[in-house]
């Protein structure tokens, strides 16, 4: 698996349908089709854009969205492609789609996932990609990788008894080895507090921490100690201060300043400045109307040199149970036979 960063052939986006991604009113639907096409648009000014949408819904969606974006139709059940669309990984001029077993992040109650179950085979023909299957359960929101084999994993996503009963670690990574060329992972102890809740993912990465480049990790910093982050990024930290990579190289860490906001209606947020994806030529970041928007954007531009720092208001998304990273997918260009 190439570190997101690298030239990319398209992103996938999935297009909210029902349930609690639409919301309850005509205003909470509206408010999550205009926030999911900001970034289908944002994202569409730099490359190719594919988003997936319920037959029922490619009028709508065609409606909010750019000429520029292709539509594929298909039934899903939700709109996070990150975790239920395959992951890709190259081998010289092949394109491989990994197809995780996606069980609704751990056959959690609340979630659907008939329709999603089968989506990852279906972007890999899209594609044009060979199928490399996985028994593993696991979502593209619970890992990233720096290109070079090493791989930021999370105890309590990989090893969720929901998930993967009975598997050990070295048993997750040697089939992280097999799918996605990974050699060594980094255990992190845990995601972020609001997103291991009832309704979370159990503890995705993707907010967490993420390689800006091969050796240099950016860190989401929650430095309010009145928030229960404060003491997850120190744990993180800790781990990671003492981690090497695949080459045996200690990381480099960069901090992302966690939002100053710490609550919403619903209790702890997991705001995270993390989660954001990375395109040909820019980043499509999260904002939150936050006064450490500007600090964040300015970390990223130093950790993105020469990439456009594009932001989309991402409440509506983390509101729903994701942000920027958890609704796309990138597709790396591979080069040509």
């Amino acid at each position: 698996m190439p570190h997101e960063g690298v030239r990319q052939d398209r992103l996938w986006v999935a297009w909210p349908t029902k349930g609690y991604t639409l919301g309850d009113t005509a205003e909470d639907a509206a408010t999550a089709r205009r926030t999911w096409a900001a970034v289908a648009n944002a994202a569409a000014q730099f490359q190719r854009v594919t988003v997936v949408a319920c037959p029922q819904d490619v009028d709508v969606a065609r409606h909010h969205l750019s000429a520029a974006v292709e539509i594929r139709a298909r039934g899903i059940d939700d709109a996070w492609i990150r975790d239920a669309g395959p992951t890709f990984v190259t081998d010289g001029p092949r394109l491989g789609a990994v197809t995780w077993v996606f069980n609704g992040w751990g056959a959690q109650e609340w979630a659907t996932w008939d329709l999603d179950a089968t989506l990852g085979p279906a972007v890999a023909q899209w594609a044009g990609a060979e199928r490399v299957d996985s028994d593993l359960v696991n979502e593209g929101g619970g890992i990233h990788v720096d290109g070079e084999g090493t791989v930021l994993v999370t105890e309590t996503v990989q090893l969720d008894p929901g998930r993967n009963p009975g598997l050990s670690r070295a048993d997750v990574e040697t089939e992280l080895a097999r799918t996605l060329g990974a050699t060594h992972a980094i255990w992190l102890p845990r995601g972020l507090t609001r997103d291991s809740a009832t309704y979370g993912t159990r503890g995705h990465v993707d907010i967490v921490a993420t390689f800006a480049e091969p050796g240099v990790v950016l860190l989401h910093d929650q430095r309010d100690d009145g928030h229960p982050d404060h003491a997850v990024t120190a744990a993180v930290r800790a781990v990671l201060a003492d981690a090497v990579d695949a080459r045996g190289k200690p990381l480099e860490l960069v901090d992302l300043p966690a939002p100053r906001t710490l609550r919403d209606a619903d209790g702890w947020v997991d705001h995270s400045y993390v989660n954001h994806v990375l395109v040909n030529g820019a980043v499509i970041a999260c904002a939150f109307d936050d006064p450490h928007d500007v600090e964040a954007v300015a970390v990223l531009r130093d950790a993105y040199p020469g990439r456009e720092v594009v932001t989309v208001d991402a409440r509506p998304l983390f509101e729903r149970g994701g942000g920027i990273h958890c609704i796309t997918q990138q597709q790396p260009a591979v080069p040509p036979v």
